[in-house]
């Protein structure tokens, strides 16, 4: 009987309508989900999935008494994950606006060299390129921007990220520079948990000492990230305590020691909002309310056909440099299961990183385990220490 009675007041209550209408709205709803899930399906529009091919350039013309670098490549589409193609055996000049001409050398793989020189910084500059099938560019005559020397490299903890954040301070008393651009290369001395005393000598089928030291090695990062500041809206030309770099903890970079080297130079306003389109494109694409990729071409252009694209922005800079050493020693050291124990066979045939012989119980034996646990240039470094770095 409630079960009827129950049933009767859905029937006869004025409620049913109010039902009827979440019923509708909801409807309404999903269909919304629906169209909007059909419009977020993936889709490569022929000109990003087959793009043309077209010359990169990426370097500039260093008036500081250091040797400037040019390098070509080309553009290649967004899902293609093949190395870029790097293009060498063209001829790279840059003309100063008196008339004297400064040649580079092919260094190969696409990397052109200009020995350092004593440049006149009042004069304004272009780059000239002649690739091997004839196709000539050059850029627009550019002045060169002069950039004052970095006032200081500071880091700090921040916990709550478990980071160390390293920033770069300076600033420009006459006010002039107002633009500036920074990369850096971060240098890091790392450790595998086991050291190996032992090596196999292969052609005489023995195992001998190891001459060589493979538990400690250094490693050069280059950054990635394009790093800009402005004091245009500012009455001084500061820059205090811009991030430059942000080191985690959990990577070990920082328990060795660790070091970075920040290059800064001054822009023009045109490089600069080059260096800030290309920002756009390139590290703000992870979402549709990321800035959209958009064709970013720069101040180099074909003699013969001015519509072709050429990619990349000539400039003329003093470069200052400024190294800093982090010696905390965050994070913790580095671990690995225990090592395999081998009789002579196995460890002369085996693949692993031979450690030392073991004498003692459960049974001696020659103790063995992987590379990344025993050969520090199996995480792409080198047991070369770098010459700056007991400075």
């Amino acid at each position: 009987m409630k079960r009827i009675n129950f049933i009767k007041k859905l029937e006869y209550s004025p409620e049913p309508r109010k039902l009827k209408r979440v019923w509708v709205t909801f409807g309404i709803l999903a269909a919304i989900g629906l169209i909007v899930n059909s419009c977020i399906e993936p889709f490569s529009p022929p000109e990003v999935s087959n793009p043309g091919t077209y010359l990169v350039v990426d370097g500039f013309l260093n008036v500081n008494g250091d040797t400037s670098t040019i390098l070509l490549s080309h553009t290649q589409a967004t899902a293609d994950d093949k190395a870029v193609e790097m293009e060498s055996g063209a001829y790279i000049a840059v003309d100063a606006e008196n008339g004297e001409t400064y040649a580079f050398h092919d260094m190969g793989n696409g990397s052109y060299k200009l020995p350092a020189s004593a440049f006149n910084q009042d004069v304004k500059y272009r780059l000239r390129i002649k690739r091997l099938n004839g196709k000539e560019y050059e850029s627009d005559f550019v002045v060169v921007s002069k950039t004052p020397p970095i006032d200081s490299i500071t880091y700090r903890v921040a916990a709550s990220r478990n980071a160390m954040l390293i920033y770069v301070n300076t600033h420009d008393a006459n006010n002039a520079t107002r633009f500036y651009r920074w990369n850096f290369d971060e240098t890091y001395e790392y450790r595998m948990p086991y050291y190996s005393s032992l090596t196999r000598d292969i052609p005489n089928q023995t195992i001998i000492p190891r001459q060589d030291n493979i538990n400690v090695c250094w490693r050069t990062l280059q950054s990635r990230d394009i790093k800009l500041g402005s004091t245009i809206k500012l009455s001084q030309d500061i820059i205090r305590d811009l991030p430059i770099n942000v080191v985690n903890i959990a990577t070990n970079k920082l328990y060795f020691g660790y070091s970075i080297l920040v290059r800064q130079y001054g822009l023009s306003r045109e490089a600069f909002e080059y260096w800030t389109d290309l920002a756009k494109t390139t590290q703000g694409t992870g979402s549709l309310f990321d800035p959209q990729p958009s064709q970013v071409t720069g101040n180099i252009h074909n003699k013969a056909d001015v519509k072709e694209l050429v990619f990349g922005y000539f400039s003329a800079a003093q470069e200052q440099t400024k190294r800093v050493f982090i010696r905390e020693r965050l994070g913790e050291y580095p671990r690995c299961s225990a090592p395999d124990t081998l009789n002579y066979k196995e460890a002369l045939e085996g693949g692993g990183v031979l450690l030392y012989y073991y004498q003692g119980m459960p049974k001696s034996g020659y103790l063995s385990t992987s590379e990344s646990c025993a050969d520090c240039r199996s995480q792409g470094g080198t047991t070369t220490k770098p010459s700056f770095w007991d400075q």
